[in-house]
């Protein structure tokens, strides 16, 4: 199994991926958030020149704020820069576009999108649409250095919901979702990948990677989940979490997409949003105070045992070695760690050093 971490975009930061890579961590992931963070091509050329080793990717690109020509650019501007060691994480733009108040790409669209930009990545000439208008496009010849498409650039398609997953079965190399620990999940979700590839007539690659991103946090002797020291460590995806689910429910106004784990505070984070101290067309601005990097301090309550165990990968080095190998034994091939932004080395150097060597060993 490989590890990675996803990091919170700050273009001053790219120094921590360069750390992550000597702790031995696979993959760095570098989220595109417009409205939150700095921008992730700045932030991963910065790392890439410093770098050697260390695969960087976006996690995830966002279709709806760059046209598909642009994206193809970048992510290929950077395997210019570290060559064969880069990956494309895209998704239809949940947080990003919602922090907008807009909705995500269509996955009509989505799938246009990636039809266009798997093309360019291969250095084909494509129809491509742009304001109603369809052109032929090839990238033009300027010499060497402008970009490397020779290097394969994969993409990997973050999906949770079925025509997502059979986005990413017809046009991704791989899968990204949040993770569940229930045994059943990814052979769910690789199902619907395969009947995505089967509609058009495509062979998954045997390589098909799978990516799950999470959060763990390593307990010390003794230690509780509602101790302050795990509650911190834990806070801000678990939060994040929660606010994914509430768009999620708003949109579909169906309690089957609440998770077990959130029923013990689901009526009480609803009235919780709806004191926001906002008019609702502007309740965009502050869902997902955070996103992330911090929990707000009037969330904290919701931040119970059931929600971090049903979020995190949480307990001794041992335990969370175990449940890594049932989710590797199920064909997950690598966990991608998003900790607080005031945590973040300490996180990873706790599961580089007390779980990675676990699993090296098995």
């Amino acid at each position: 199994m490989k590890f990675s971490v996803t990091v919170q975009t700050r273009i001053k930061d790219w120094e921590i991926i360069k750390e992550f890579e000597d702790l031995g961590y696979d993959s760095a992931w570098v989220p595109d958030t417009q409205m939150m963070w700095s921008d992730c091509y700045a932030t991963m050329a910065l790392a890439a020149a410093n770098t050697s080793k260390i695969r960087l990717g976006t996690g995830v690109a966002i279709p709806g704020t760059r046209i598909a020509p642009t994206t193809a650019a970048a992510i290929s501007s950077i395997n210019a820069i570290a060559p064969g060691r880069v990956f494309l994480g895209i998704g239809t733009g949940h947080t990003a576009m919602r922090v907008m108040g807009q909705n995500p790409m269509p996955i009509k669209e989505f799938r246009e999108y990636l039809r266009v930009v798997r093309a360019m990545l291969a250095g084909e000439p494509v129809d491509y649409t742009y304001r109603g208008k369809t052109t032929e496009i090839v990238w033009q010849d300027h010499g060497e250095g402008f970009r490397n498409t020779e290097d394969h650039i994969p993409i990997y398609v973050a999906a949770n919901g079925p025509l997502a997953l059979k986005t990413a079965g017809a046009y991704g190399d791989g899968l990204v979702s949040l993770f569940n620990e229930q045994p059943d999940t990814l052979t769910h979700h690789l199902a619907k990948v395969k009947e995505g590839a089967d509609e058009i007539d495509r062979t998954l690659p045997t390589d098909f990677h799978t990516t799950a991103l999470t959060n763990a946090v390593v307990l010390q002797p003794g230690e509780k989940l509602t101790d302050d020291r795990v509650i911190e460590m834990a806070g801000s995806f678990a939060v994040c979490t929660i606010h994914f689910v509430y768009e999620i429910w708003q949109y579909v106004k169906d309690e089957k997409v609440v998770p077990n784990y959130l029923h013990g505070i689901w009526e009480d984070y609803c009235e919780h949003v709806k004191q926001f101290q906002v008019p609702d067309e502007d309740r965009h601005q502050v869902l997902h105070e955070g996103h992330c990097s911090y929990y707000p301090e009037g969330e904290r309550h919701f931040i119970t045992p059931e929600v971090i165990t049903g979020t995190h990968l949480i307990g001794q080095p041992g335990e969370i070695a175990e449940q890594l190998r049932a989710a590797e034994d199920n064909g997950l091939s690598e966990v991608s760690l998003l900790p607080p932004l005031a945590h973040q080395r300490e996180a990873a150097r706790d599961f580089s050093e007390q779980v990675m060597p676990l699993m090296q060993a098995s």
